[in-house]
């Protein structure tokens, strides 16, 4: 398979991947799709082929709709590459992966990277504490190996995410002692003015709607402007501390699920050498791509919410535009059969994202709470690196993420700076008074993803003794 050549290579097997593969793959083009996981559906459709009835129906009518997408991906001419992890992509759009079958490069005239989005991490006392997890992993579990909590679990954080948890766990039986929404309150005045136009998609607020009540008929209880949230215990969770209208209170608990958001994974745009700017609105980097998916680069485009937050129903959406333009740019279509087959799905995406500017002023989180104030607290989970070193650093003159990465190792772990980069940014920021943007982010390098040196040699077999 090495240096094989296909006419659009797609990373990604969630909304928008299966989408794009699809539409492409029906128009005549040479398709292959590389996806981490074992098995179509990305995070939001993960094992939905494995799934029964019953299981699917428990996690909602959302899930449910993505086994049709799937078996459509499944009955086109995509060539489909499962446990593949891509860890370079580079200006020449040529990819290198790794999965059950060796370490590949393969070529290809044009990249769709649909590799989604990843929870926000924010860092709280306590955050690494056994016991506490994010809502994500709780659903993956639930997703994944219809694994559940045995006792009773306390969730808390903001954004739409913690609601269909709760909601999913209630109809699975799980004992939901609380559920502490930490959104603060004056966001409901900056999101006033959104909500004329959030109505015409009004089916995302009436669904929300219907997940809070369906809670509250439960009789779970929900506390409202949370602030200050610990996890207290000795090696493991034992207690939650918060605010609450000034005041100080408790909840003893052994599993805490946490949400803050979610933000585009582009590490991999990244490596490719793809331009990012700062989105304000969704609180994080995001890559610069036209209406068509295409970013800076030729023949790269992004897509979902892997360069716009949106939800699943926008990525499929996006995921077909990006496709239809790419095979324009091959020949395969002109200009006006692109636009004909384009418009009914920019239409729909365009109306699909109506709802996004008050979800993201509703849910938006304040400053003080992404730039982590207390300095105990670890930032860096690979190399132990607090939030008082990474200020240190700062107040030396280091108002750079790099710079701040350089001198305290914060970023170096294994994760490559995954789960700690979006808090350096708002703690370099807010301690030196700067804008996050021109704080920047982690440069990106080749291997992405952790790599051996013998996956690595297994490329050049001619050369080894």
């Amino acid at each position: 398979m090495s240096h094989a050549q296909y006419d659009i290579a797609i990373i990604g097997g969630g909304p928008a991947g299966l989408s794009a593969a699809v539409q492409a793959s029906k128009l005549g083009a040479d398709v292959v799709l590389l996806d981490e996981q074992a098995s179509p559906g990305g995070q939001i459709y993960r094992s939905i082929e494995q799934q029964s009835q019953q299981h699917s129906e428990l996690l909602g009518p959302d899930y449910q709709y993505g086994k049709l997408l799937v078996q459509h991906f499944r009955q086109s001419a995509t060539q489909y590459l499962p446990e593949s992890r891509v860890w370079s992509i580079n200006d020449k759009r040529e990819i290198g992966f790794t999965n059950p079958h060796g370490t590949h490069v393969i070529a290809t005239k044009n990249i769709i990277i649909a590799s989604g989005a990843m929870e926000r991490p924010v860092p709280f006392v306590g955050w690494t504490l056994p016991g506490v997890m994010n809502a994500g992993a709780g659903q993956v579990l639930f997703k994944a190996h219809n694994v559940l909590p045995s006792e009773d679990v306390v969730l808390a954080g903001s954004g739409p995410l913690l609601l269909l948890l709760a909601w999913q766990y209630l109809r699975a039986g799980v004992k939901i002692q609380a559920l502490l929404d930490m959104t603060p309150m004056s966001n409901h005045f900056r999101a006033i003015k959104h909500l004329p136009r959030a109505l015409l998609t009004h089916r995302y607020l009436r669904k929300g709607l219907s997940y809070e009540w369906a809670l509250k008929r439960a009789g779970i209880k929900t506390v409202r402007n949370v602030s200050e949230l610990r996890a207290v215990g000795d090696r493991k969770l034992e207690t939650l501390e918060f605010i609450v209208k000034g005041q100080k209170r408790q909840l003893n608990t052994q599993h805490l699920l946490v949400h803050f958001g979610v933000i585009p994974v582009n590490q991999l745009s990244q490596v490719a050498g793809c331009q990012h700017h700062w989105n304000d609105s969704q609180q994080c980097w995001r890559p610069d791509a036209d209406k068509w998916g295409q970013s800076s680069l030729p023949g790269i485009y992004i897509s979902g919410d892997g360069a716009d937050i949106a939800g699943g129903k926008s990525a499929e959406y996006a995921g077909n535009i990006a496709a239809i333009h790419s095979l324009c740019s091959l020949g395969i279509l002109d200009q006006s059969q692109r636009d004909n087959l384009a418009q009914p799905y920019q239409k729909t995406l365009h109306d699909d994202r109506r709802v996004r500017p008050f979800l993201e002023a509703y849910f938006r989180l304040p400053s003080t709470m992404l730039a982590v104030n207390d300095e105990q607290t670890i930032v860096c989970r690979c190399e132990e690196v607090t939030a008082g070193q990474i200020r240190q650093a700062v107040q030396s003159g280091h108002t750079d993420n790099n710079q701040v990465k350089c001198l305290t190792r914060c970023g170096m772990g294994p994760c490559q700076g995954r789960q700690c980069s979006p808090a350096v940014g708002h703690i370099v920021a807010f301690t030196s008074g700067k804008d996050v943007e021109q704080s920047g982010f982690y440069r990106a390098r080749p291997p992405v993803n952790t790599l051996s040196l013998q996956e690595l040699a297994s490329l050049y077999p001619e050369e080894q003794e």
